[in-house]
């Protein structure tokens, strides 16, 4: 795969993620108990790892390390 194919997955994955993102707080916002909110921060938390990694990665392939 070209760096130029790995970045433009990269950015694909980027998107999905962010929208998941948006998603998880929405629900998070609406879920009422402690349980509910600790499972959305973990969630949260985990898509927030995998969006960082992603970003890293796209700034490795720019050249941007």
């Amino acid at each position: 795969m070209t760096d130029s194919a790995k970045l433009e997955e990269v950015e694909r994955r980027i998107q999905i993620v962010e929208d998941n993102l948006r998603e998880l707080i929405e629900q998070a916002a609406a879920y009422s108990g402690a349980a509910d909110e600790e499972r959305a921060a973990d969630r949260i938390a985990e898509q927030q790892a995998k969006l960082d990694a992603l970003r890293q990665e796209r700034a490795a392939l720019l050249g941007e390390d």
